[in-house]
């Protein structure tokens, strides 16, 4: 009978893998790392179980779009319906439209630097 050859596979050099996710990194400052070390003891986890899930907390939470088109349309109507309210028989109608498009626009200072109503495109 022959004798069958046994073959020794070699082993990997290195560290053995210790999971199958990517690895990922990133520069956190100090503080904040304090604040996901403090988390995760809170939680009894590690830093990077605690960071893998406030991301995934994070990536979950719904954030407030801007309001549409249709959104701010019924909002201008309601102010406007407002304002009429306030200003019956105090004055001519055109004295009252101007009043109105004033309090709807902003002070001309100010107009700029409103974040909820989109500006004029600069070159």
């Amino acid at each position: 009978m022959k004798r069958l050859i046994k073959v020794d596979q070699k082993k990997k050099r290195g560290r053995p893998a210790t999971g199958r996710d990517p690895m990922v990194s990133a520069r956190i400052p100090a503080a904040t790392v304090g604040a996901i070390d403090a988390w995760a003891r809170r939680n009894e986890t590690t830093r990077s179980g605690a960071i893998a899930l406030l991301v995934e907390l994070g990536l979950s939470v719904k954030t407030k779009s801007a309001p549409s088109e249709r959104q701010r349309a019924a909002l201008a109507d309601l102010a406007s319906k407002a304002i009429d309210s306030l200003t019956v028989g105090t004055a001519d109608s055109d004295e009252k439209a101007s009043r109105k498009r004033r309090l709807i626009k902003g002070p001309e200072e100010f107009r700029e630097v409103r974040v909820d109503r989109p500006g004029k495109k600069r070159s």
